[in-house]
């Protein structure tokens, strides 16, 4: 058996186009572009990158991008009226504070001060909680982008087992309510977990975001599975930095029927989704239904 690679860049492109043509729609017959926010404080290289990414991104599909780069010694207090501005612009409909922020301003406080109906990334403690529950939210996006390559992939979840190898805020925890959401029995494993490799291998759905490089082997995968690898590590091989998941793709591949590689897996989801939400963050402060194929 080979599996079938899951091209997360067509995919994104796919769901890229779907944004481009639904903003260019609200713009024609509403008068209304949705505006994306984006705040960076400091130099952090990593963070630049990401950032000019996502504004190249915004522009593409016809969105208003808002960047706002501040020194990396912002007050929290100068941080935090900067985003109670942004909660109260009805030109901004998503607002992003690019972590990681520098040590002195304590991250907590400054998402949680994000309006929530404006939380693009999903990490406001209101939206973890309205997840957590079932209702309306605003869903992080690489959990998002996961849930969407499966549902393309395998259709209907329901009655699936998932095995979710990670349990952080950002990822491994929205992953396995996103999966209970569409009905899937689901274990969050994580490092006390006895007998992984027992665990991984009784799971139809497996998601590695646990961020140790390729430690799924094809021996932890059953035979047929969909896996997910949300991992990004860089790793020295052979004299040259190379990324990798976190999971053997070679060893995996050969096992599971669906795999998402590294890079060119997950990855181009994330900003893909960003914009997604970005635009149910419009259509839900407008009044109007939210973009069909674009949320959990």
């Amino acid at each position: 058996m080979t599996a079938t690679m899951i091209d997360g860049k067509a995919f994104a492109a796919r769901v890229r186009g779907l944004v481009q043509a639904q903003v260019a729609r609200l713009q024609a017959e509403r008068g209304l572009r949705p505006g994306l926010a984006v705040v960076l404080v400091g130099e952090d290289p990593a963070s630049q990158v990401y950032v000019r990414n996502k504004h190249a991104s915004t522009v593409e599909v016809g969105m208003n991008s808002y960047e706002h780069r501040l020194p990396a010694d912002t007050s929290e207090a100068d941080l935090l009226a900067l985003v109670n501005s942004l909660n109260a612009d009805p030109k901004v409909h998503g607002i992003l504070v690019q972590l990681p922020l520098p040590k002195h301003l304590n991250s907590e406080l400054i998402i949680n001060t994000i309006d929530p109906a404006k939380d693009v990334d999903g990490f406001h403690i209101s939206n973890v909680g309205l997840l957590g529950t079932g209702q309306k939210s605003m869903v992080p996006c690489t959990p998002l982008g996961c849930l969407m390559m499966l549902r393309d992939c395998l259709g209907a979840l329901a009655g699936l087992n998932a095995v979710v190898v990670g349990r952080s805020n950002i990822v491994g925890k929205p992953m396995a309510q996103l999966l209970l959401g569409d009905s899937c029995t689901v274990t969050i494993a994580h490092s006390k977990t006895r007998d992984l490799a027992a665990v991984c291998r009784g799971a139809d759905i497996l998601v590695a975001a646990v961020g140790r490089p390729e430690m799924i082997t094809g021996d932890m995968v059953k035979p047929g599975a969909t896996v997910i690898d949300v991992g990004i590590n860089r790793i020295e091989r052979d004299g040259k930095t190379r990324l990798v998941g976190d999971v053997h793709y070679a060893s995996a591949a050969v096992v599971a029927g669906a795999i998402t590689p590294v890079p060119g897996g997950v990855g181009p989801m994330t900003i893909a989704c960003l914009l997604a939400n970005a635009l149910t963050a419009c259509c839900r402060a407008n009044g109007l239904p939210e973009p069909a194929g674009l949320t959990a």
